[in-house]
């Protein structure tokens, strides 16, 4: 009777420990999965920054013509945020400030020459500025639900134990300061599009 007990106890015990190892394994297999679906997407989010970048320095070297001084202070600050690493939310919105700054000075020369404004080049490579936004825009909300599914496994029971005991922890969320958004250029507005 009481080996038969024991037996059942050690049955149970046993299961019990199973179900729960494979609560873990499963558990840590979706949080890596969410972990690198971050990393991908602030890769991406880096990727169209890039490119961002490089159609601003296309719109700054043709404003170079008009006025050269502004101008090439516009592209030294430009190759210097094309060279920085983008890894973090904090970074990325780092990136966006910079950019309204550097977009409100190009939009001041595309002013002050109207014949610049009408240049087929210039407008061609605005809108390529602006469709490299709406893929950054894209890329940080892709990034931002992702994240807010890793921060769901990290900080709901019971899978916060094992994101806790495997050193997973919250994302950090790109936003956008309100402040500064008010004071964002609307390049369509300012290029006449």
């Amino acid at each position: 009777m009481v080996g038969t007990v024991l037996v059942g106890l050690i049955v149970i015990i046993l299961f019990l420990v199973i179900v729960v190892g494979v609560y873990i394994f499963t558990t840590q297999r979706k949080l890596v999965n969410l972990d690198e679906l971050c990393k991908n997407a602030m890769s991406q989010i880096a990727v169209q920054l890039n490119s961002r970048w490089d159609a601003v320095l296309a719109l700054a070297k043709m404003a170079a013509q008009y006025s050269k001084h502004e101008s090439e202070t516009i592209i030294n600050t430009i190759n210097a945020r094309r060279q920085a690493q983008v890894t973090t939310a904090e970074q990325v919105n780092q990136q966006q400030g910079e950019l309204s700054q550097i977009m409100g000075r190009l939009m001041a020369i595309g002013e002050a020459y109207p014949e610049l404004k009408a240049n087929e080049l210039f407008i061609n490579a605005q809108n390529g500025v602006n469709q490299y936004e709406e893929n950054v825009r894209m890329s940080r909300m892709v990034y931002n639900d992702t994240a807010t599914k890793m921060n769901r496994m990290v900080r709901q029971w019971p899978s916060s134990f094992v994101a806790s005991m495997l050193n997973f922890r919250e994302k950090e969320y790109l936003t956008v300061d309100e402040a500064k958004k008010s004071n964002y250029p609307d390049l369509n507005e300012a290029f006449g599009n």
